[in-house]
């Protein structure tokens, strides 16, 4: 690539990695991954000015494949086949995924904003080269939340465990084991969400989520009773093992210096079910923004795809009263 864009624009300042979407940005990609969308893909960064010319320009002079690999075959749905060299800014390619350039400062609003996909899709692949050092200093940037704002989201995965633990065991106890299901599944996504928080990494989208959950460090200890948690027959052993993922979940919060009283799970009520316990959240809300209890980032509000992959309607979810 550097050659071709030389020999026409010599000297042109860029930055050219493997950004965006795409199992292979994550390093997961495998034989399955494929069969579809698959061939020599490449971000290339450079000046708002020229984007379109070089676009135009490598669709006329790439090779049709490189190193016995194609260079241009078209994307799911389309019967085109184009290059694709993503060429484009970088104000350009940050918007585009996060829907604000991280270089002009961001607002408390901002990160609630951005899913952990949205931020992995530009911090998780690999930079080759940046020679002006925007997008690297955009990665930086992003490596995580404001040390409040990380309080906050980590203080509503609390509030969301919270509010629908019992009814967990509410339903188990009325002999609706489906219901109860149901809801510990939902409740172990929480925990998952939750795990990636204290141990300060952004989560994927649901594909690769427990692919990428294995590889934290607190994997084994909290991954060993949430599975405990799905399979469990009974309600009152699926409400124990979600409270030993709890308490190792709250051990490690508390390492990473995040506020952390214990117990994690506590009586509700007189009723013999369990729950997450407030003293958790209400020490996490004290050193907080004021922001409204338990809404939190756009994916700890919603799991709509539709919504989640579009910058405008993610802030649209998160300002709206």
């Amino acid at each position: 690539m550097r050659p071709l864009i030389g020999k026409k624009w010599p000297g042109l300042p860029h930055a050219a990695g493997r950004l965006g979407s795409g199992s292979d940005v994550l390093g997961l990609d495998d034989e399955t991954s494929r069969d579809h969308d698959w061939g020599l893909r490449l971000s290339l960064l450079v000046d708002g000015a020229v984007v379109d010319e070089i676009n135009a320009y490598l669709a006329a002079e790439l090779p049709a494949t490189y190193a016995g690999l194609p260079t241009r075959f078209p994307f799911t749905g389309q019967t085109e086949a184009i290059h694709h060299v993503d060429v484009s800014s970088v104000e350009g390619f940050v918007t585009a995924r996060l829907g604000v350039d991280p270089r002009q400062g961001l607002s408390t609003i901002d990160w609630l904003t951005m899913s952990g996909q949205s931020v992995l899709e530009v911090v998780g692949g690999p930079v080759f080269v940046d020679q002006p050092g925007d997008i690297t200093a955009v990665r930086d940037r992003l490596q995580w939340y404001p040390d409040d704002v990380w309080r906050y989201v980590v203080a509503c995965d609390w509030t969301r465990l919270a509010e629908e633990m019992p009814l967990m065991s509410r339903a188990g106890e009325l002999g609706d084991d489906l219901g109860s299901r149901v809801i510990a599944a939902r409740l172990v996504d929480v925990a998952v969400h939750l795990a990636f928080l204290v141990e300060r990494r952004w989560p994927p989208y649901s594909k690769w989520r427990g692919t990428m959950f294995a590889r934290l460090p607190c994997a084994r200890e909290v991954g060993e009773p949430l599975r405990k948690t799905l399979k469990a027959d009974h309600w009152r052993y699926r409400q124990q093992q979600l409270a030993r993922a709890l308490d190792h979940l709250l051990s490690r919060q508390r390492a990473a210096g995040l506020p952390a009283p214990g117990p994690a799970t506590v009586d509700f009520w007189d009723r013999p079910y369990l729950h997450p316990n407030s003293a958790i959240i209400d020490e996490l809300l004290a050193s907080a923004p004021d922001l409204p209890r338990g809404r939190g980032s756009i994916e700890q509000r919603t799991d709509n795809v539709q919504v989640l992959v579009d910058p405008a309607a993610r802030r649209a979810a998160i300002t709206q009263p």
